[in-house]
C-alpha cells in the first residue's frame, strides 16, 4: 500500500497507509460544534504546559513559546480569524496543530502525557462548572422577580387549586413564592452537582495514566479544582457529570414549564387572573383581538428538547465498555442545547413575571364561588369538638345544599348553616369570610399572612447574600 504523504497524514495517522475517506472525515468531525470549547481547551494546555515545565518535560522557553501561541489563538478566535478545519476533527487538534505552525516543535511537545481522552473531559468539566454559575446567576434573577412581584401582592388574595378545580383560598405572594422555593431547589441542585464535576481528570491520559512524571496536584491548583480524579479508567468514560447536569437543567425547565402552564391559564379569558405585558405576546394574522402568551407557551413546548436531552444521554452511556469509546463525542450537542435553552428560557422567565400584573378585581370575584371555604367550616366544627369525620360530612351537606340554592356557603344565613349544626354560632361568618381563612392559615410554611411575610423576608434575605 501506498503510504499517505506526510502532509496528508493525521496526527495520529503514523500507523495508517491510506487517507482518511472524505466521507468518515465529515461522519467524524466535531469542530462544527466542540469549538465553543476553545477557552477551556486553552486554558487547559496553558496550564499542562506550565506543568510540563516544572516538571523537566519540556523547557521554559518551550513553555514559553507554547504559551505565548496559545494567547494568539484565542485571540483570533475571539476576533472571528481563526479558520477551523474540519480535517483536523475537533477543537483540541485544531489548536493544537496550529499552535505547532506558528511555534514549530514546541507545539508538538505540548500533548505529551496527555491524551485526547481526558482533555476533552477536563474542557467539558470547565465548561460546565462555568455553566453550573451562569444558570445559578439566571435563577437568583427569576426569584428577584417572584419575589418583588409577591411583596407588591402580598395582600392579595387568589384562588388556591388542586386538581385544577377550586379548593381554598391562598395569598398570590405565597403562590408566587412556591416557585421561588423551586428555584432555590434548583440552585441547590446545581451546586451540588458543581461539586462533582470539580474534579481534575487530567493526568488520567487515554485509560491507564502515564509513565511520565507529571504533577496533578500542580495542574489542579492552576485550574482551581479542589481534588484529582482516583482512577484513570473511570476518569476517561464518566460522563456522570453530564448526566447528572442534564438532569438538574431538565428539572428547572420542568419548573419553568409549569409556571407557564399557569400563565397560559391565568391568561386566558375563562380565568382572567392576570395581564402579561405586550412586550411578551403576539398576535394572529387573521384575528385582529387576539393577544397570545407564546413566550409561556414557548417555555413550556421547549421543556420537551430539554427532557428528551436527558434521555439521549441515559442512552448513549448505558451501554458502553470502559474505557473510552467515541460513543461520547455524542454528549456534546445535547448539553449545549440545553445550556442555550434553559438559559434563554430563564432570562425571559425573569423579564416576564417582573413585568405581570394581577388582575385583582378577577381573583375577588373568582373566590366568591366554589365553596372555596368549605374547609374553614370543618375546622371550626373541629374546635366545637366535633370529630373531623363526622365534621367533614356535616359540611359535605351544607356545600350541597348552598348549590341547590345556586349560593356560596359563605352566603348562606346562621340558620341555615344552623340546619346542619347546631353548635354553629355567629362567629361562624368570619371563618367563612375570604379574609379569615387566608388568616386562619397561620402554621409554618402556610399561607397565612404573617407566614407569608416572613417567608418573603426570609428570601429576600437570602438572596442578598447569594
Amino acid at each position: 500500500m501506498k503510504q499517505q504523504q506526510t502532509g496528508d497524514m493525521k496526527m495520529w495517522g503514523g500507523r495508517f497507509a491510506e487517507k482518511t475517506a472524505a466521507s468518515v472525515e465529515a461522519f467524524t468531525c466535531s469542530v462544527h460544534f466542540d469549538c465553543r470549547l476553545y477557552r477551556h481547551d486553552i486554558a487547559g494546555s496553558r496550564a499542562h504546559a506550565r506543568m510540563l515545565a516544572r516538571q523537566g518535560l519540556i523547557s521554559d522557553e518551550e513553555c514559553r513559546l507554547i504559551l505565548g501561541g496559545l494567547d494568539e489563538i484565542e485571540g483570533e478566535i475571539e476576533r472571528g480569524e481563526f479558520v477551523f478545519r474540519p480535517e483536523l476533527e475537533d477543537i483540541h487538534m485544531n489548536i493544537e496543530k496550529t499552535l505547532a505552525e506558528k511555534i514549530g516543535p514546541a507545539g508538538e511537545k505540548l500533548h505529551t502525557a496527555r491524551s485526547r481522552n481526558d482533555q476533552v473531559n477536563l474542557d467539558f468539566r470547565l465548561y460546565l462548572r462555568e455553566e453550573c454559575d451562569r444558570l445559578d446567576g439566571l435563577l437568583a434573577e427569576l426569584q428577584r422577580s417572584l419575589v418583588t412581584q409577591a411583596r407588591r401582592y402580598r395582600q392579595t388574595v387568589m384562588p388556591g387549586y388542586t386538581h385544577l378545580q377550586r379548593a381554598q383560598p391562598v395569598l398570590a405572594a405565597h403562590h408566587l413564592l412556591a416557585y421561588y422555593e423551586m428555584c432555590k431547589r434548583d440552585r441547590q441542585r446545581l451546586a451540588d452537582c458543581r461539586r462533582r464535576i470539580n474534579v481534575l481528570p487530567l493526568g488520567a491520559a487515554a485509560l491507564a495514566g502515564t509513565g511520565l512524571p507529571i504533577d496533578r496536584e500542580y495542574v489542579a491548583g492552576l485550574l482551581d479544582f479542589p481534588e484529582v480524579s482516583a482512577n484513570s479508567l473511570d476518569t476517561v468514560a464518566d460522563r456522570d457529570f453530564v448526566i447528572e447536569f442534564a438532569a438538574a437543567a431538565a428539572l428547572i425547565q420542568v419548573h419553568l414549564s409549569r409556571l407557564a402552564e399557569e400563565l397560559v391559564l391565568w391568561t386566558s379569558e375563562e380565568f382572567a387572573f392576570v395581564e402579561l405585558p405586550d412586550a411578551f405576546c403576539t398576535g394572529s394574522s387573521i384575528m385582529p383581538q387576539k393577544k397570545n402568551p407564546d413566550v409561556p407557551e414557548l417555555i413550556r413546548g421547549k421543556s420537551g428538547r430539554v427532557v428528551g436531552h436527558l434521555m439521549a444521554l441515559l442512552t448513549l452511556l448505558k451501554g458502553l465498555p470502559l474505557a473510552y469509546n467515541r460513543d461520547l463525542q455524542e454528549d456534546k450537542e445535547p448539553i449545549f442545547d440545553t445550556v442555550d435553552t434553559v438559559s434563554a428560557s430563564l432570562a425571559l422567565a425573569a423579564e416576564l413575571m417582573a413585568g405581570l400584573r394581577f388582575k385583582e378585581e378577577n381573583l375577588a370575584a373568582a373566590l366568591r364561588r366554589g365553596c372555596m371555604t368549605a374547609t374553614d367550616l370543618a375546622d371550626y366544627l373541629v374546635r366545637k369538638q366535633v370529630p373531623f369525620r363526622q365534621a367533614h360530612a356535616i359540611v359535605g351537606r351544607a356545600v350541597a345544599y348552598s348549590l341547590e340554592q345556586g349560593r356560596d356557603i359563605a352566603e348562606l344565613s346562621l340558620t341555615e348553616l344552623r340546619r346542619f349544626a347546631e353548635c354553629i354560632e355567629e362567629d361562624v361568618f368570619a371563618v367563612l369570610s375570604v379574609e379569615g381563612s387566608v388568616n386562619s392559615r397561620n402554621s409554618v410554611g402556610g399561607t397565612g399572612g404573617a407566614r407569608v411575610a416572613e417567608a418573603i423576608a426570609r428570601a429576600e434575605a437570602e438572596l442578598s447574600v447569594g
